[in-house]
């Protein structure tokens, strides 16, 4: 990895830590759910970031995927909220993620999470095995009384990818593939009162440009042209409908068709057990040093 990759990931990742700080400050009883991922959005920027995904903010039951469409009218009441947000810069991301609990009855699930990801931190190294990392989050979870999320796991970053290898699981799953110089990574763990398992429920509002073909309406083409800007990285349909309206709907209807674009609809939890999550990101760079991209 050259100098100047790391020096993006260390930004993108102290960008993404700020920006996680700054969208905690929001998420308060009687805020709106969209005003506050579009907050979180223009703050990216105004750091010198780039979104390496639309911001979501997942309540209850929906561990992740679930980002805000523009007649959203949620507003934060007594849900269990995880903001998951994630910084670009030229490609180097920086991917993290909190919970809050307004509810106040789920504050020891926010802890799992938490713990689980202070815990698992402290084992990261090269040479440490990828099943150790998840038996590390999947005993801590468990200590709490609560289930690891097994079928979510973290992923690797790599430039303009924002899930690549190594898979990092939250489960012993025997995987003894080790860390090594010159990996990014995300670890995050989730925790549930739930059974740990996640399932795909409701329309995507997420969708990322696969493979390019040609379109033959205009519409499309128009879009498809917008649509390449965002790099190969995920996008809203919430950033194409405020820019083109209704063109926007025609236009991911027919990528869809044409299988150009891949939708990642809402994940949620199969027996609707409440969901929390905590997240940061790792570099261990080239001399063997491990950099908590994320951390304040």
């Amino acid at each position: 990895m050259d100098s100047q990759t790391k020096r993006n990931y260390i930004k993108a990742g102290k960008i993404s830590a700020e920006v996680l700080e700054y969208g905690k400050s929001l998420i308060k009883h009687g805020n709106s759910l969209l005003e506050t991922t579009e907050l979180i959005e223009k703050k990216i920027f105004e750091l010198g970031g780039k979104p390496a995904f639309p911001v979501q903010i997942s309540c209850n039951d929906i561990a992740a995927h679930f980002c805000a469409e523009e007649e959203d009218k949620t507003v934060f009441e007594e849900q269990v909220i995880s903001l998951d947000l994630g910084v670009h810069v030229d490609g180097a991301i920086g991917d993290n993620a909190y919970t809050i609990d307004l509810s106040g009855k789920y504050n020891d699930l926010v802890k799992a999470a938490q713990k689980a990801l202070e815990e698992s931190l402290k084992i990261v190294n090269v040479g440490t095995e990828l099943r150790e990392i998840g038996k590390v989050i999947n005993d801590t979870i468990k200590s709490y009384g609560y289930t690891p999320v097994r079928n979510l796991s973290g992923h690797g970053l790599d430039l303009y990818n924002i899930h690549t290898n190594p898979t990092i699981p939250n489960i012993d799953n025997g995987d003894k593939t080790i860390l090594k110089k010159g990996m990014a990574f995300a670890v995050e763990p989730f925790a549930t009162t739930g059974s740990g398992v996640v399932h795909e429920s409701g329309l995507a509002t997420v969708f990322m440009l696969e493979h390019k073909k040609p379109a033959r309406s205009p519409i499309t083409r128009e879009i498809l042209k917008e649509i390449e800007t965002y790099e190969g990285l995920p996008f809203a349909k919430r950033w194409l409908t405020r820019k083109f309206g209704a063109k926007a709907n025609f236009a991911l209807r027919e990528l869809t068709q044409l299988g150009m674009i891949h939708q990642f609809p809402p994940l949620v939890e199969v027996n609707k057990g409440i969901v929390t999550q905590a997240e940061h990101s790792i570099l261990i760079d080239d001399e063997g040093e491990v950099i908590v991209l994320t951390k304040m």
